[in-house]
C-alpha cells in the first residue's frame, strides 16, 4: 500500500516545522512530509485506542467524531501544535492518510493525481465524484490559460471536463473563455481571479464543501453546534429580553422574570380625564399621548424619569391617536372626527391643520418617508396630503369606520385600516390590490410589527390574534386573559425581538405575554 497508514502516531504522520505546514485560509492544515502515490490508497474508518466510543451522560456523542471536530477547530483558531498533540495523544486523526495526500496534491496543483485520488477516497455518490472532478479539472483548465497553455486548456476541456457529462452550460463558458480571452474573467469565480495558492485554497474550500463531512469535517462545526445549542437555549427561555451578548457559554441560559416590566416607576398625573393612545418616538426619547380631555402631551424621556416637554392644546373634540414623523422632529394628533394637526415636537408649535368641509378625521399616519401623511375620513375613505395641506390623493368607498386605526408599512406600499366591524384592509398602493383579514367578532383595534410581518388584532370577545400578513394572510395565534367590557383595549408588540404582547385589560392590569407560550 502507498501512502502513510493511519495507525501510525500524529508525531511521525505530520512535522511540526513552520517549514513544513502549509495554511489554508479556512485554518486547516496540510503536512508536507505526507509522501507516496495515492493509487493503491482507500479510505477507511478512524481508529481509535482512546477507549470508550461515546461520552457524555447521553450517550449519544460519537468520541471519534468529537475529538476530529475539536481538533478541527484548533487548527482553525490557529492552534497547530495543540491540534496536532490532540490527534497523537488520542490516536484519531483529523483526516484519514488518503485525504491528507488529496488536500496535499490539491494545494501543490498535481492535478490528474488528485483526480486518482478523488475516485479511490470511498465515496458512493457518482455525483459527487464528478462535481469534485469538475471543480479539480476548471482549475486545471484555467491555470493553463494563466500560462498561456492554450492548447493544453483545449485539451483538458474536451478530453477530461466535457465527458463528465454535468454543468453542460459552464462547458459552454468554458469554451468562450478559450474563443474570447476577454471573456475568461467574466466566467471566472472569486476564487479564480485570486493568486494561484489562494485560488487553490479557495477550491480546497470548495472541495470541503462538496464531500461528505465523514469525509472532511466541515468548517467551523464546532463553532456550529456551539451557536446552534445557545439559540436553542434563547428560544427556550420564556423571559428572554436581553442582548445576545450577555449569552455565556459557562451556564445554561435562563433569563429571570424581573427582565419583564412588573412594577409602576412613575406615574404621570397630567392629563384630566381618559388616556386614550400612548405612543414613544422611534429614538425612544419621547412619549406622546393623547386624552378625551382634548389635548395631547410630549414626553422627555431620559435617565431621570419621564417629565412635560409640551401640552399640546388646540383640539375641540377629544384626541383619538398620535402618529411621530420617522425623524420624531413632528407629531400628528386627530381629534374624534375633528381634524388632524401636525406640530414641533421640539417647539409645541402646531404648523399646519388638515381637514375637509363637512367631514372629519378619524386617524392618522406618516409615510415612511416623512413627505406626506395618511388620514381616515369619517365618509369611509383614506386621504393622502401633501404636509403643506394639500389633498394628493384619495382612496373612496369602505376603507376605514368612524373609529379607526390607521398603519402604513415602513415601505409605504400598505395602508392597513379597519374597514368593516369584522374586517381589516390591507390595501397596495401600488398594485391596487386590495386584501382582507376576516373576524367572526367585531375588532376593536389593531397593531402593526416593526418589521410589517404581523398583526396584533384586539376583538370584541376578549381574544387577542396574531396574523401573519407577509405573503398569504394567516391566523397564527389566539390569546385570551385580558378582560374588556366597557372601553376600546390596546394591544403592542415589545421586548428587544418584539417577542412579546402587551395588553391592557380592565381589571386593572397590563398582561404581558409571550408570542410563543402561554401568559406570563
Amino acid at each position: 500500500m502507498g501512502g502513510v497508514e493511519d495507525d501510525e502516531p500524529a508525531s511521525k504522520r505530520m512535522k511540526l516545522s513552520s517549514e513544513a505546514l502549509i495554511h489554508l485560509s479556512n485554518g486547516s492544515t496540510v503536512k508536507e512530509s505526507i509522501v507516496g502515490s495515492s493509487r493503491d490508497l482507500m479510505a477507511r474508518p478512524l481508529q481509535s485506542d482512546g477507549g470508550e466510543e461515546v461520552v457524555g451522560s447521553k450517550g449519544v456523542i460519537k468520541k471519534v467524531e468529537f475529538v476530529r471536530i475539536i481538533a478541527k477547530a484548533l487548527y482553525s483558531l490557529g492552534y497547530i501544535r495543540s491540534g496536532a498533540h490532540l490527534e497523537e495523544e488520542s490516536g484519531i486523526a483529523l483526516h484519514s492518510s488518503i485525504i491528507n495526500v488529496f488536500m496535499r496534491q490539491v494545494l501543490e496543483g498535481d492535478w490528474d493525481e488528485s483526480v486518482a485520488t478523488l475516485h479511490n477516497i470511498g465515496l458512493t455518490d457518482e455525483m459527487i465524484i464528478k462535481s469534485a472532478s469538475f471543480l479539480i479539472l476548471e482549475q486545471k483548465f484555467f491555470e493553463f490559460l494563466d500560462e498561456e497553455k492554450v492548447m493544453d486548456a483545449l485539451k483538458t476541456l474536451r478530453t477530461e471536463i466535457s465527458p463528465l457529462c454535468i454543468n453542460h452550460g459552464r462547458v459552454r463558458e468554458l469554451s468562450l473563455s478559450i474563443v474570447s480571452p476577454s471573456h475568461c474573467f467574466t466566467v471566472r469565480s472569486p476564487k479564480q481571479n485570486t493568486s494561484r495558492a489562494r485560488s487553490r485554497t479557495k477550491l480546497l474550500e470548495e472541495l470541503q464543501k462538496l464531500l461528505p463531512p465523514t469525509v472532511m469535517v466541515p468548517e467551523r462545526r464546532l463553532e456550529h453546534l456551539v451557536e446552534q445549542a445557545l439559540g436553542l437555549q434563547r428560544d427556550a427561555c420564556m423571559f428572554h429580553n436581553s442582548l445576545d451578548e450577555e449569552i455565556s457559554l459557562f451556564a445554561d441560559h435562563q433569563c429571570a422574570r424581573d427582565q419583564i416590566p412588573s412594577y409602576a416607576l412613575q406615574i404621570l398625573p397630567a392629563h384630566t380625564d381618559e388616556i386614550w393612545f400612548l405612543q414613544f418616538s422611534h429614538n425612544g426619547k419621547y412619549l406622546a399621548s393623547s386624552s378625551h380631555d382634548c389635548s395631547a402631551i410630549i414626553w422627555e424621556v431620559d435617565a431621570n424619569g419621564i417629565s412635560l416637554k409640551h401640552k399640546l392644546s388646540g383640539h375641540q373634540k377629544p384626541v383619538s391617536s398620535v402618529s411621530w414623523s420617522p425623524d420624531d422632529h413632528q407629531l400628528l394628533t386627530c381629534g374624534v372626527e375633528e381634524v388632524v394637526r401636525r406640530w414641533d415636537a421640539s417647539s409645541g408649535e402646531c404648523l399646519s391643520v388638515y381637514e375637509k368641509a363637512g367631514l372629519g378625521m378619524v386617524s392618522c399616519g406618516w409615510s415612511p418617508d416623512g413627505k406626506w401623511i395618511f388620514s381616515g375620513v369619517n365618509d369611509k375613505s383614506i386621504s393622502l396630503w401633501e404636509l403643506d395641506g394639500r389633498e394628493l390623493e384619495c382612496w373612496k368607498g369602505q376603507h376605514t369606520l368612524k373609529i379607526s386605526d390607521l398603519e402604513i408599512t415602513s415601505d409605504g406600499k400598505q395602508i392597513i385600516s379597519i374597514c368593516r366591524e369584522t374586517a381589516i384592509l390591507l390595501l397596495d398602493r401600488e398594485a391596487k390590490v386590495e386584501r382582507f383579514i376576516e373576524e367572526d367578532q367585531t375588532i376593536t383595534s389593531f397593531s402593526l410589527s416593526r418589521d410589517n410581518r404581523f398583526l396584533l388584532v384586539n376583538l370584541l370577545n376578549q381574544e387577542i390574534h396574531l396574523w401573519s400578513i407577509e405573503d398569504d394572510l394567516k391566523l397564527v395565534s389566539k390569546y385570551r386573559g385580558h378582560k374588556r367590557t366597557r372601553f376600546i383595549i390596546r394591544s403592542c408588540f415589545g421586548g428587544l425581538e418584539q417577542a412579546f404582547v402587551a395588553s391592557g385589560s380592565e381589571d386593572s392590569l397590563v398582561r404581558t405575554l409571550n408570542l410563543y407560550y402561554i401568559n406570563l
